[in-house]
């Protein structure tokens, strides 16, 4: 068993968004290395890792009621993974209202909810960490996505502030920025794509999705999986108020 895996035994977090894609591969690594996992979905997954928790984290009290659903389970909690998310791809002029607000709520309304009501649990913990799930939309940005850029962007805000508040406590924060991921929500993306650019679907992928990597790949769900378990254990305990970025190059050009 490595040193990271061993420093996490017997620790408690919360995922949310966990029932597929991102979200299902962290709940699966942390609980692989001995985390107990409350499992935050909207539609959550009973057979999938962790313990499930049904959740609509556009309401903000709903928030309050994970953490504290988290403290009664498991009498614990040290690590936060706020990943919930949605997308919506449209021109600007015709980007619905009702998608830039279920979108910021989901994306940094219900993260800065989970750190406010987290924070005294995370400074208990000795060991605490928040580790947000963001994208390297946090860092640039693409057309007909103005909610999700923008709350990407948000988040890291979000997380800077609070790995400065967090410094005195023991408490880093950081901000995970994948590229392309292959999970469900890439996948959703493909027509709205094609539409948004008048290409044929079959061409999105290569032409849309992959043309700002420079690797030509999707990364793998297990793979950002990989760096939250790192950033969980003693070795992570320096990044704190910085994207960690893993984006197939896109931000090198």
């Amino acid at each position: 068993m490595s040193l990271g895996s061993m420093s996490l035994e017997g620790r408690a977090a919360v995922v949310t968004g966990a029932a597929s894609g991102i979200g299902r591969a962290v709940a699966a690594r942390l609980e692989q290395a001995g985390m107990s996992v409350l499992a935050v979905d909207l539609d959550p997954d009973p057979e999938g890792p962790g313990a499930s928790h049904r959740a609509d984290l556009t309401e903000p009290a709903a928030n309050a009621g994970v953490v504290d659903a988290a403290l009664q389970r498991f009498g614990r909690l040290d690590l936060v993974v706020p990943n919930a998310g949605i997308q919506h791809v449209a021109a600007i002029d015709e980007f619905p209202l009702d998608r830039w607000e279920m979108i910021l709520a989901l994306m940094l309304t219900s993260p800065f909810m989970l750190a406010k009501h987290a924070w005294p649990a995370l400074r208990e913990s000795g060991s605490g960490r928040f580790i947000a799930i963001a994208s390297v939309h946090g860092l640039v940005a693409s057309p007909y996505k103005a909610a999700y850029v923008s709350a990407k962007h948000g988040l890291l805000g979000l997380v800077k502030t609070l790995a400065l508040e967090g410094a005195g406590d023991g408490i880093p924060a950081t901000a995970v920025c994948p590229g392309y991921v292959r999970t469900p929500l890439v996948e959703r993306q493909i027509v709205d794509q094609a539409r948004a650019h008048g290409l044929p679907e079959e061409r999105v992928q290569g032409e849309v999705i992959l043309a700002p990597h420079a690797v030509k790949q999707l990364i793998e769900p297990s793979e950002v999986a990989e760096v939250i378990a790192f950033l969980a254990g003693p070795a992570g305990r320096a990044f704190t108020g910085a994207p960690v970025t893993m984006d197939q190059g896109w931000t090198a050009r």
